[in-house]
């Protein structure tokens, strides 16, 4: 898969749900880790962190929504049950990808949401827990950039296989259609 991609929460207050959801994140290969404004005892999310991902994983702990740093390029997407959002299977993943999802009992900031490029939710009729949210929007970004075989139209694993990726060998324009001369002749005098 190409492109990264990195998770975090905004006000959390519950350690182990932190722990929880950076863990599934080291599962799912985020790049880093964060939170903002948040409550988190790192000794404490361990115990929910069975991955140990902060030997593993950047962490970065950033006081408010407006000190969040993102590399060049990466679009940060917030995970919030707001009206105008886009639902998660209509949402095309950005390449380079930093998503934030808000606290146990509340919704994102409004400094949170006016930063975020793109607000996604996933379509429930109430919300779930921070990790389990997480982990949803992380399957749904391993699915639709990842390489697996199609899904198959009965119910059931793959019936084909997976083409294997075919890197050719030395390629060239001229072997495969050999230019033609000209037909007519070009014209004498051209037009300035």
């Amino acid at each position: 898969m190409r492109g990264y991609f990195g998770i975090g929460v905004e006000g959390i207050s519950k350690t182990m749900n932190v722990g929880n959801l950076f863990r599934t994140a080291h599962a799912f290969g985020a790049s880093f880790v964060f939170t903002i404004d948040a409550t988190y005892e790192r000794t404490i999310g361990q115990k929910s962190d069975t991955s140990k991902s902060g030997g593993h994983v950047p962490f970065y702990s950033f006081p408010t929504a407006d000190q969040v740093m993102l590399p060049e390029g990466c679009k940060l997407v917030g995970v919030e049950l707001l009206e105008n959002s886009i639902e998660l299977p209509s949402f095309r993943h950005p390449r380079q990808a930093a998503y934030v999802l808000g606290p146990e009992r509340g919704e994102l900031s409004p400094a949170m949401i006016e930063r975020c490029d793109h607000i996604i939710q996933i379509p429930m009729s109430f919300c779930v827990n921070v990790g389990i949210a997480g982990a949803i929007v992380m399957y749904d970004r391993l699915t639709s950039q990842g390489r697996f075989a199609p899904r198959p139209v009965a119910e059931g694993g793959p019936t084909e296989e997976l083409p294997a990726p075919q890197f050719g060998g030395r390629f060239s324009r001229k072997e495969l259609a050999p230019m033609k001369p000209f037909e007519d002749t070009p014209p004498e005098v051209y037009n300035d």
